[in-house]
C-alpha cells in the first residue's frame, strides 16, 4: 500500500497494552467533552420544563455529600445531610444532556468518585474478578454509570449485585439509560424496564425523566464519509501539520478486527492512549457478533477520546451486517452507528 504520508505514523495491531486494577480505576472519569460540564453550564430547553427540572434534581442530589454542621455550641445537635435517595437514574432520549448532568454530578462529588459506561464497569469487572471488583470501588463516594445496559440478563444482574454490594457500604448511585436516538422513533424511555432489572435497588433510586429534542438528530440521519487513498493521505497529512507531535494510527480494518479479539475491551482505553486520529483501510461489513460487539467497545472509548476516523472501502455506518441492527444488540449498533457518523465528520 503506497503512501505519501509522513512516517510518524503507527499500527494499533502493534500494540499490546496492560492495565492494573489501579490504572483502570484511574481513567474512569468523564469523556473529553464534558472536562469542565458543570450545572451551570447545563442550557435546558426552554420548551421543555423537565430539563429544567432535572437540573434542579440532580443539583440537590449532589448537596447529599455535605458535612454535617452544629446549629450551636459544640454540645449542640449536628443538622444532618439533606435526606433523600442514595441513587438517581437520568431516563431520557437520546442527546437531550443526561451525560451532561451525570458529568456535572461526578465533578460536584468528593472521591475517591468513578464515572463510566455500563460496558467499561463490566469490563474491569470480567477482567479482575468480582471480588477484586468490589474491593477496588469499597470506599467511593459516587459511583456514575452512563448508558446502563439492559440487553445482557448476565451483565445486568452483575452490575446490581456489584451495585448493591457497594449502596451497602455507602457509596452513592447515579446512572442514564442507553436509550437509541430517537430519529429512529423507538424506545425513548427505559425507566421501568431499568426499575424491573435492578430489582432490589429499585426502591434506593429516584428516577428523573428528561423530555427533549435530539441535539445530535443529525449525525444518524447522515453517512459515515469514505476516502480513496488519495484522500486519506491528505486528510492525514492536515492532522500531522497541526502539531509536531500528533500522532496517526493505520490500520487494515480486518487486522484491526482480528486484533481486538486479542485485547480484553478494559484495555481498549490504553490501545488508543496518545492516538490524534485513526486511519483504518479496506473497512467492510462485519458478520459475526463477537467481533462486531467487540468493534461496539472499541469505538466507545475512540468516540469518547473524540478522536477523528478517516477509512476507506465500506462506510462505516453499514458495517453492522445481516439481522444485527434487527436483533437483540440493536441499541449497541444503533449508538454505535451515531457515533462512527460523528467520528468521520471532519
Amino acid at each position: 500500500m503506497a503512501s505519501s504520508i509522513p512516517t510518524t505514523l503507527v499500527r494499533l495491531v502493534d500494540r499490546a497494552p496492560s492495565l492494573s486494577g489501579a490504572e483502570m480505576a484511574a481513567v474512569l472519569v468523564p469523556p473529553r467533552q464534558f472536562d469542565t460540564a458543570s450545572f451551570d453550564s447545563y442550557r435546558p430547553d426552554p420548551d421543555y420544563s423537565s430539563q429544567t427540572d432535572a437540573l434542579e434534581i440532580v443539583r440537590t442530589f449532589s448537596t447529599s455529600w455535605a458535612p454535617t454542621t452544629r446549629s450551636g455550641g459544640f454540645f449542640s445537635r449536628a443538622k444532618k445531610a439533606p435526606a433523600g435517595p442514595t441513587g438517581i437514574y437520568l431516563d431520557g432520549g437520546f442527546g437531550v444532556g443526561k451525560t451532561h448532568l451525570l458529568a456535572a454530578l461526578w465533578h460536584a462529588a468528593p472521591g475517591p468518585k468513578y464515572f463510566g459506561t455500563f460496558i467499561e464497569y463490566t469490563a474491569i469487572v470480567g477482567a479482575m474478578g468480582y471480588a477484586a471488583a468490589v474491593k477496588l470501588f469499597t470506599g467511593a463516594k459516587l459511583i456514575a454509570i452512563d448508558e446502563f445496559e439492559l440487553d445482557d440478563p448476565g451483565d445486568t444482574m452483575m452490575m446490581t449485585r456489584l451495585l448493591t454490594d457497594l449502596s451497602a457500604s455507602g457509596t452513592r448511585l447515579a446512572a442514564t439509560s442507553n436509550t437509541p436516538p430517537n430519529a429512529l422513533g423507538e424506545g425513548r424511555f427505559a425507566a421501568a424496564d431499568f426499575l424491573r432489572e435492578i430489582q432490589s435497588l429499585s426502591d434506593r433510586f429516584d428516577t428523573v425523566r428528561i423530555d427533549g429534542l435530539d441535539y445530535r438528530r443529525r449525525d444518524i440521519e447522515g453517512h459515515a464519509r469514505v476516502l480513496d487513498d488519495a484522500g486519506i493521505d491528505s486528510a492525514v497529512s492536515a492532522v500531522l501539520e497541526k502539531a509536531s507531535s500528533a500522532s496517526v494510527s493505520r490500520d487494515d480494518f480486518g487486522a484491526l478486527i482480528a486484533h481486538l479479539g486479542t485485547i480484553h475491551p478494559s484495555k481498549f482505553v490504553k490501545l488508543i492512549e496518545g492516538i490524534d486520529a485513526i486511519v483504518l483501510d479496506g473497512v467492510t461489513p462485519l458478520h459475526g457478533q463477537t467481533d462486531a460487539l467487540r468493534f461496539v467497545a472499541f469505538i466507545d472509548r475512540v468516540y469518547d477520546a473524540q478522536i477523528p476516523i478517516f477509512a476507506s472501502g465500506s462506510p462505516l455506518d453499514e458495517v453492522f451486517a445481516g439481522d444485527m441492527m434487527s436483533g437483540g444488540y440493536r441499541k449497541k449498533y444503533l449508538r454505535a452507528v451515531s457515533r462512527l457518523i460523528a467520528s468521520t465528520q471532519y
